[in-house]
């Protein structure tokens, strides 16, 4: 029996990685994305805190969310460059 706890811990963990692994079949579909996020690209940037602070309080002024606020900002990028503004969905 393990001393103590990390040397338990260690030894379920190479259990765990030696145990046979499940692979799916061809059949089968692995996806660990939600289904909100199918069929879209992450987009970001690094800023300083005081933007994402500043970010967060309009999005809670005006109960939306960030991810709303920054689509309304790149569709006016779009529109300045006389592109289409598709960052936002159109409402139905």
């Amino acid at each position: 029996m393990p001393d103590n706890q990390f040397a338990a811990a260690a030894k379920k963990r190479k259990e765990q990685a030696s145990a046979p692994v499940a692979v799916p079949t061809d059949t089968e579909e692995v996806s660990n994305v939600r289904p909100s996020r199918k069929g879209a690209k992450h987009v970001g940037g690094y800023f300083p805190p005081e933007v994402s602070k500043q970010l967060r309080l309009i999005a809670l002024e005006e109960d939306c969310s960030v991810q709303q606020l920054l689509a309304e900002g790149i569709d006016m990028l779009f529109h300045s460059r006389q592109k289409p503004t598709i960052a936002t969905p159109k409402a139905s």
